[in-house]
């Protein structure tokens, strides 16, 4: 695709011998204010064409040249191919790429708890899942004490609100855990421990 300017306005078209239709951009998917202001653009730089040809060009001809090398940049990205941009002044063409496309805003998640970290050593899943096994029969066990004893004195609403306050007290930090090395395996495996523990908590309330 080529960008230039066609007396007082901006016109498109395929660049190469085999494409000489000139195409208004207002007719193509550009956008109402990218449109405009390339036209805007092209009646500024007959301006400053005509006062070039007067032997008086100026600085006018350097910032109507990066405005159009701007708004080429522009015009690639939205279409997805590079423009051939030809200079209104000087008539140099040059080629602009697709600018970048622009980072992705950070989730909520990630600006509370950061990137995650990927480290270049194996995962020791055998030591970690047998230290995880280990931590969920021990919170397992806390918990069933704790509801049976609650059950023997109170009532059984109780009891389930007293396992929900645990619960919803480990999970922030379990949450935190995951992401350190070592720790993460502990947190996996209390994580584990509450998850099971409730199916053992649901008979004794009720």
């Amino acid at each position: 695709m080529e960008l230039r300017v066609r007396g007082e306005r901006a016109v498109l078209k395929g660049h190469g011998d085999a494409y000489t239709r000139e195409i208004d951009p207002h007719t193509l998917a550009l956008g109402v204010e990218l449109a405009d202001a390339l036209h805007e653009w092209a009646r500024v730089a007959a301006a400053v064409r005509r006062s070039a040809e007067n032997g008086e060009p100026g600085e006018a001809a350097g910032v109507v040249s990066r405005r159009g090398h701007q708004l080429a940049a522009r015009v690639a990205t939205v279409m997805g191919t590079p423009v051939h941009y030809v200079d209104p002044v000087t008539e140099e063409e040059s080629v602009v790429a697709p600018l970048p496309p622009e980072p992705a805003a950070p989730t909520f998640a990630s600006r509370l708890f950061g990137p995650v970290e990927m480290g270049d050593e194996p995962t020791p899943w055998g030591t970690g899942l047998v230290v995880s096994a280990f931590v969920a029969i021990v919170v397992i066990t806390a918990m069933l004490a704790l509801a049976i004893t609650l059950a023997a004195e109170t009532a059984g609403w109780l009891v389930l609100l007293a396992s929900a306050v645990v619960t919803a007290g480990l999970a922030p930090s379990l949450w935190l855990a995951r992401r350190l090395p070592i720790v993460r395996w502990i947190a996996l495996g209390a994580a584990a421990g509450c998850v099971l523990a409730w199916f053992g908590i649901l008979p004794i309330a009720l």
